[in-house]
């Protein structure tokens, strides 16, 4: 970076214009270095970093002094806003004062004005030192923040830091200004109480949550990164039993796999499937503040699902076909539900959820949480529909669906109106298929008139909420409203691209889809046999695709949201296929000496298909292979 000073009053930054260029053209949040600047008349800047931040677009900064001068006071009150590079802040000392940083730059002292806005780390370059959250200081006898904690006024209270692209405005609130149009991205921070009156108490919290979200920056690429490759190895492990999980009902034929090699893929497949959620709930022990957060977080995830997955393999009606299924997928939305109903704390800075580092959310439902909401919720809606009665099914999909569609897209819960719109087309289509048959063009109509009808909805109710409490959808229709919504669009399309080639879960989301095309859909693979005996399922897994699919791309995070729901969907699909295909050869025994001429019975299950389980049958299948088995 190159600070200039031609006339020793102001400076001028050469590489600004091709900043603004680079921002406008090359990425996707719509920044506009200098409109900070260009708001007011006037600004002061002291140290290089101050210097990025109070230059215009064309690069010249209004008053610059590399450091402080001994009387800081006529400087400072030349304008009407002030920015200070305090440096790069090593460590704190008790009672410390008077220097920070490498260059032992003074700080401000008392005076009739102080800085509006100090940024930490505006202009480093040491990329060692994470850059601190920068902080909005007021002016004396002005309105604008008070001495509580921190609110971003589009989240939630709580104390969280303030993003960076969320300091102009507010330093514009401050300082009294009126915001410019359709500049900025973010709205100013505002005060809210409940700070504790004892500094070091209202100081821990904040700094155990900024020690917690550089941890989670550390953690979270190695562990989904590794998540993939398990699962990876898992399905080349899947595919020979697949090939001989066929029993044959005469002597002849290849020997099957041994019942300890089959139950231990199955165990392997049930701690894969639960291995987010685990993650997800191993922020209740505070790893991250120990010396080794890495391996902290490795052991209280690995007991986790260690735990869960000997609850699943010892809970009640395990043996039966889709009991494996539906205890995963209920005890995954039971995690994240639990999370979101009491504030989503675990996903706050979780690995398993999002970073306030990153700023794009604070709470609600995250990317990954919503995959396994999605994919949990519609598992258990269709394991719930295939224990009910044939005609009952839709209202069950549509019951348990629409608690799921209420706890994503309430404000006061999930907070993702996507994700609600999303998962409402997902329901749907369950609910269309879920007594059997093909998705009919009428089927069809109902399913998007129904999930036409809730976007409806959802967008009336968030654009009756104040500009500042609107969600995503209420934002982007009201940006299409006043012209801007190409701006939107331009972000999350690139925001699209940038996750499909960069993110783990990317692979997570290939890895599942060629499993199940190249595998567990061709006639050796099983899932069409579990799909025509357990119509139900067949409609809750082609919901979860559906919703996945529109969650991502509407969403901006590409396959992450499709890569979260496979993680769980997949390996599950894969141990009812095997299930399945062990009891191909099973017969159901008719109870009356048999159908005439010797056929068999219409309720019955060949070897190669066939028709659906007499309605209310019970979900169990004799672990035999020339035993009963009933759907």
């Amino acid at each position: 970076m190159t600070v200039e000073q031609p006339d020793g009053i102001g400076a001028n930054l050469p590489d600004q214009e091709g900043v603004v260029l680079h921002n406008q053209q090359r990425l996707p949040w719509g920044a506009v270095p200098g409109s900070l600047a260009e708001s007011v008349r006037c600004s002061v800047a002291v140290g290089p970093g101050a210097a990025v931040a109070a230059a215009r677009p064309f690069g010249r900064v209004d008053r610059y002094a590399s450091a402080l001068p001994d009387d800081p006071a006529p400087l400072l009150g030349s304008c009407v806003l002030s920015i200070v590079d305090l440096g790069t802040v090593h460590r704190c000392r008790p009672g410390g004062t008077g220097r920070a940083g490498p260059s032992g730059r003074r700080r401000p002292g008392p005076g009739p004005r102080r800085p509006a806005a100090a940024l930490p780390g505006a202009g480093g370059r040491d990329r060692r030192h994470r850059p601190a959250v920068p902080a909005a200081r007021r002016r004396r006898r002005r309105p604008g923040l008070g001495t509580g904690l921190a609110h971003l006024a589009d989240h939630r209270p709580g104390g969280l830091p303030a993003t960076v692209y969320k300091i102009a405005p507010t330093a514009l609130a401050a300082l009294g200004r009126p915001m410019p149009e359709r500049l900025f991205l973010g709205r100013p921070a505002v005060s809210v109480g409940g700070r504790p009156a004892d500094l070091p108490t209202a100081i821990a919290a904040p700094a155990d949550a900024d020690r917690e979200a550089a941890a989670q920056r550390r953690v979270a690429g190695w562990f989904f990164a590794l998540l993939a490759g398990a699962q990876v190895l898992l399905a080349v492990a899947v595919l020979p039993l697949l090939r001989r999980a066929r029993r044959h009902a005469g002597p002849v034929g290849p020997a099957p796999v041994p019942r300890r090699v089959v139950a231990m893929v199955e165990l392997l497949l049930v701690a894969a499937a639960l291995a987010i959620p685990a993650a997800l709930l191993a922020d209740v022990v505070p790893w991250w503040r120990g010396d080794h957060a890495g391996w902290w977080f490795a052991a209280v995830t690995v007991l986790l699902v260690v735990g869960a997955t000997a609850a699943v393999r010892f809970a009640p009606g395990h043996d039966s076909t889709l009991g494996p299924l539906g205890a995963v997928a209920g005890l995954a939305t039971l995690v994240v539900a639990a999370d979101v109903l009491t504030g989503a704390r675990l996903q706050l800075n979780g690995v398993a959820g999002y970073s306030a580092l990153e700023g794009g959310r604070f709470s609600g439902l995250g990317t990954v949480g919503l995959g396994v909401f999605v994919a949990g919720s519609l598992l258990c809606a269709g394991w719930l529909a295939q224990r009910a009665p044939r005609r009952w099914r839709p209202m069950v999909v549509v019951a348990a669906g629409g608690a799921a569609v209420v706890v994503v897209g309430s404000p006061y819960l999930g907070a993702d109106s996507i994700g609600a719109i999303a998962l409402t087309a997902g329901v749907s289509v369950a609910a269309a298929i879920s007594t059997g048959g093909w998705l009919t063009v009428s089927r069809l109509l109902w399913a998007a008139m129904a999930g036409l009808a809730v976007t409806i909805g959802f967008a009336v109710v968030d654009l009756r909420r104040p500009a500042t409490e609107r969600g995503s959808l209420g934002r982007f229709l009201a940006a299409l409203g006043d012209g801007t919504g190409g701006l939107t669009v331009h972000r999350s399309s690139t925001a699209n691209f940038e996750t499909l080639i960069n993110s783990p879960l990317t692979v997570l989301a290939l890895a599942g889809a060629l499993l199940v095309w190249f595998a567990l859909l061709q006639p050796w693979g099983g899932l069409m046999r579990l799909f025509g005996i357990y119509p139900a399922m067949r409609a809750a897994m082609a919901g979860t695709a559906v919703a996945a699919g529109i969650g991502g791309v509407l969403g901006g995070s590409a396959l992450d949201v499709a890569g979260a729901a496979g993680a769980l969907v997949v390996p599950m699909a894969a141990l009812a296929a095997l299930r399945v295909l062990d009891h191909s050869a099973d017969r159901t025994q008719p109870g009356d000496g048999g159908p005439a001429n010797g056929r068999l019975g219409l309720g019955g299950v060949g070897p190669a298909g066939g028709p659906a389980a007499p309605e209310g049958a019970p979900d169990r299948a004799a672990r035999t292979s020339t035993g009963v088995a009933t759907a």
